[in-house]
């Protein structure tokens, strides 16, 4: 559920505004699939159509939501498949310690695994009981309520594991490795006195 209070440094907005990089991508059902790569346990590559997607374990996550620029809204209430079911339908090699979570046109944020294994994280295709519009995300968004939005990315298309961090998008573009709002990771400036 969402907390109540906001993290240092954010304002409440009003609504859920639109925020994205580029241009918003048009869904092709028939061409459509969300693949898992890299460093599997098996070490081959999975792949889910969207109705494959739409029929595994869903459940609902109710949260808030930070964007780096200062911005916050309150009581999302995002419905989806958890990260942990990808992770057991396709396990990571024992030594990943990373994920990249790849989006429409060639758009990626970079997590930790732990980050990504949270049981709160979703792969998002319902807000608010109803499907997630296209401007926010449809047909898939990543939902990872305890860092900043950047970290979740809209149109997602592709987890890849992986043995050793690597920049994502935004955060080769000078944005915080971690981006935990908490503690207002929100410039790569800052990453000296992160743990």
């Amino acid at each position: 559920m969402g907390s109540g209070q906001l993290p240092p440094g954010q304002k409440l907005a009003k609504g859920w505004p639109v925020s994205h990089y580029g241009p918003v991508p048009r869904f092709r059902p028939e061409r459509w699939t969300l693949q898992v790569f890299g460093a599997t346990a098996s070490g081959e590559k999975r792949s889910w159509s969207f109705d494959e997607v739409s029929a595994l374990p869903c459940t609902t996550v109710v949260t808030d939501m930070h964007c780096a620029s200062g911005p916050s809204t309150t009581d999302h209430e995002f419905y989806g498949v958890p990260a942990r079911a990808l992770l057991e339908l396709a396990p990571p090699a024992p030594e990943v310690t990373h994920v990249m979570a790849w989006a429409e046109y060639g758009y990626s944020a970079n997590l930790r695994l732990a980050d990504f294994a949270s049981d709160r994280t979703l792969l998002a295709m319902h807000h608010n009981g109803e499907p997630l519009t296209v401007e926010h995300g449809f047909p898939l968004r990543l939902v990872v309520p305890h860092l900043y939005g950047y970290k979740g990315p809209k149109w997602l298309r592709a987890i890849e594991y992986m043995t050793q961090d690597r920049r994502g998008f935004w955060e080769e573009r000078g944005f915080h490795n971690i981006a935990d709002p908490w503690k207002e990771q929100r410039h790569s400036y800052q990453e000296e006195d992160s743990p």
